[in-house]
């Protein structure tokens, strides 16, 4: 699982918490008018001259109850995925599952009508993704569900209900771009051979990763009994080879989060075999 607390809460979900909810504010005291809203919502037939509605549109809601949802989604999920990838990866995962959205919404436009819209659902339902991905089996509660749902299913519901509202008239909501986002998440968190952090060993190996629970017992340990550094194993990737020999100069304490998260991944490929 994840080391957080309930309410912790990370730097970059912060800035996007704070960035929508400033947005908001604005759109209700000064930019009152139609024109912002013509300005900054995403509309697959004005796109190509108005290439910045492709961001701007994940920042502005059309009414309270859509910017809260939004929020409280980014907020549940958000701290710890931004945990696992980094924040700069994390950032950068956030725009483009937004970006996925905007994208499938201009394609289907091409042969079918698309309506504008505004708001952060579709990289909000990425970052969703992200966490049902990494801990499929976490317990989610949604009131008034008496009974906690497992965030894969919570996920997976969602999609398909976005999924089913495509065959019926317009009620309003951007389920396309909702299917954007969740599809440029999934792209991205699973398409390994385009990611350099998820390729796989071009050889098959059964040799394990061992990661260190106690990084200080096992440097005191050394300097009674000291050891060679781990033999180099060409079927592993370079990038994890070049973690363990860190590891052994160092110590596991020396890890960025991202080296931290090359090994969880590795190890968790060859226990997958």
């Amino acid at each position: 699982m994840y080391g957080r607390t309930s309410f912790s809460i990370t730097p970059w979900v912060l800035r996007l918490l704070a960035a929508n909810g400033v947005v908001y504010f604005l759109t209700i005291t000064v930019f009152t008018g139609p024109w912002f809203f013509e300005f900054s919502a995403f509309s697959p037939g004005s796109a190509i001259q108005q290439p910045w509605s492709f961001v701007t549109y994940m920042f502005v809601h059309g009414s309270f109850l859509h910017l809260a949802l939004n929020l409280l989604m980014l907020f549940i999920f958000g701290p710890a995925v931004e945990e696992r990838l980094g924040g700069g990866a994390f950032l950068r995962y956030y725009f483009l599952c937004g970006l996925g959205g905007a994208v499938l919404s201009f394609a289907v436009a091409l042969v079918w009508p698309v309506q504008p819209f505004v708001g952060a659902s579709a990289a909000v339902l990425g970052v969703s993704l992200a966490f049902a991905l990494y801990w499929p089996n976490t317990p989610i509660f949604i009131f008034p569900i008496p009974i906690p749902i497992k965030a894969k299913w919570l996920v997976l519901g969602l999609a398909a209900i976005d999924l089913l509202a495509l065959s019926r008239a317009s009620d309003g909501v951007a389920h396309l771009a909702h299917l954007g986002g969740l599809l440029a998440g999934l792209i991205y968190l699973k398409g390994g051979a385009l990611l350099p952090r998820h390729q796989t060993p071009t050889r098959r190996t059964q040799v394990p990763v061992r990661v260190l629970v106690h990084p200080s017992a096992e440097n005191a340990e050394a300097d009674e009994h000291p050891s060679p550094p781990p033999a180099r194993d060409s079927g592993l990737s370079e990038d994890v080879n070049r973690v363990l020999d860190k590891i052994s100069a160092t110590g596991l304490g020396s890890l960025t989060p991202e080296e931290k998260k090359i090994l969880d991944d590795t190890s968790q490929q060859l226990r997958g075999r």
